[in-house]
């Protein structure tokens, strides 16, 4: 499957880390990108998630904001969250039809009971309903640390069955990682995902600057580990949970241990500490490497 589906910016490498990364947001949130939009790269990605307090509308508008600015919307779908194939279909339309939609990103979702016929990934896949509506990638999760509810033989073979259902329909597979604090997990991750033949790009999730209390609660729900350790090598302490840390050096460490065999690599920025304060870190970053940065 051409890269380029994913995004025009997979055909080239990149420039440097940074370049070429996405961002996630909440419906709630357009203001901020409005705001933000200035600073933000030009065709950027921007993923919508799938929050149980937002409506289906408040979604689409998200989306259809993302499209005027000029970036690439891409709003999540959660599989237990939907109840009828007739909310999926029409969500799916909706999006294609009000905000130019033609990538999307599909997770399980937390309820442990779904909502309506979806248990899963792979239930909304079948439904046939993407392709149907020109969607031409999907992005689907990928977990190079621990899973709430499955073992790593299980987080394999389910990649390995949504990567080939929807390469039998056509549409290319994105893998957005969840995100983590040290950059050796990543990297081994990639290796193993590269050795069983999986070559689709991959976007490595990346904290935005947070207080460190904050980081770490979501490394709790999200099953990242958040040792002393790790948070140490990550640049933040666990014995001063009041203060803040930023990606620096977790995105310096991915720069220095990436070689062409991990494969297509870009980042994902989860925007913990606000959207606003993740795009001024990127283009802080980028400002401070600007002597690194390939022509």
């Amino acid at each position: 499957m051409d890269s380029a589906v994913i995004h025009p910016n997979w055909l080239r490498p990149p420039r440097d880390m940074t370049d070429g990364y996405s961002l996630e947001m909440t419906a709630k949130d357009r203001p901020a990108l409005v705001e933000a939009a200035a600073r933000i790269a030009p065709e950027t990605p921007v993923a919508i998630t799938f929050l149980p307090n937002e409506t289906m509308a408040a979604r689409i508008e998200a989306a259809a904001t993302v499209r005027s600015l000029g970036f690439e919307p891409m709003p999540h779908l959660s599989a237990r969250r939907i109840t009828s194939h007739d909310e999926l279909e029409q969500m799916v339309a909706r999006c294609v039809a009000e905000a130019g939609v033609r990538r999307m990103f599909l997770v399980a979702g937390d309820p442990p009971v779904p909502a309506g016929p979806f248990p899963d990934t792979m239930a909304l896949i079948r439904t046939g309903i993407f392709e149907r509506h020109g969607i031409v990638a999907i992005g689907i999760a990928g977990h190079p640390q621990d899973h709430p509810t499955m073992d790593a033989a299980a987080r394999w073979s389910f990649l390995q069955q949504k990567h080939d259902a929807l390469a039998s329909r056509g549409i290319a597979t994105l893998i957005v990682t969840q995100f983590g604090f040290d950059a050796g997990p990543f990297l081994r991750w990639l290796e193993d995902l590269r050795a069983r033949g999986l070559d689709c790009p991959v976007r490595i999730g990346v904290p935005g600057p947070a207080g460190i209390g904050t980081l770490v609660r979501y490394a709790a729900r999200c099953g990242v580990g958040a040792s002393a350790a790790v948070m140490a090598r990550y640049g933040a302490s666990l014995t001063q949970l009041m203060g803040s840390a930023g990606p620096d050096k977790l995105v310096a460490a991915l720069e220095q241990g990436l070689t062409p065999a991990h494969g297509a690599v870009r980042l994902h920025f989860y925007p913990f500490g606000g959207l606003a304060r993740t795009v001024e870190w990127i283009n802080r970053y980028v400002a401070a490497h600007a002597d690194r940065i390939k022509p």
